[in-house]
């Protein structure tokens, strides 16, 4: 099985990554959603303020590669040739993807602070902030997990500045040529 892993920060682009994978046929695994279920669970409001609590509270029980270490089983079930996980946000996880799945490729999306608040602004999803100070701390929270080192070792990296027609189009030509479809 090859695995392709996401790094990005917040709205940098990798929701976009995983729909074009999935117009691909490739199966996607996102991380956040393991904790979204958690927080359904708990019976708790799916805001920043809340998935951030449960992310940090995993990585302290568990270790910084808690998540990826709980992603691993669902990644396995998918049994397709090429999976893709979105949502990576430390070192410790990708050493597990590593270890776990030889065929392992990470891609880092990188996106300018300025657009990604932009994004934030429109898109709408229940764990957006709007304001800019909010950004900054959900990026430092996300770099505290080891986000931009697993970054820094991206295998691919993709410069998400132009157009989203630009940014879908890098995305096909990288997800053709290393999860080998045509």
């Amino acid at each position: 099985m090859k695995v392709l892993g996401l790094v990005g920060l917040p709205a940098s682009g990798k929701g976009e990554c995983s729909a074009v994978a999935e117009e691909l046929g490739i199966p996607v695994v996102v991380m956040g959603d393991l904790i979204r279920r958690y927080a359904e669970k708990k019976g708790l409001a799916a805001n920043d303020l809340n998935l951030g609590t449960i992310a940090r509270r995993l990585r302290e029980e568990r270790g910084m590669a808690a998540l990826a270490e709980l992603t691993v089983p669902a990644v396995r079930e998918q049994n397709a040739p090429v999976v893709l996980i979105d949502g990576i946000r430390g070192e410790a996880e990708v050493e597990v993807f590593r270890k776990t799945f030889p065929d392992f490729t990470l891609i880092a999306v990188d996106c300018p602070f300025t657009t990604r608040l932009a994004r934030l602004r429109n898109r709408g999803r229940s764990d957006d902030m709007i304001h800019e100070n909010d950004l900054r701390s959900r990026d430092e929270r996300e770099c505290g997990f080891g986000l931009a080192e697993a970054m820094e070792g991206a295998d691919i990296r993709i410069d998400n500045t132009g157009s989203l027609e630009e940014c879908r189009t890098e995305i096909r030509k990288i997800l053709n040529t290393i999860g080998g479809i045509e």
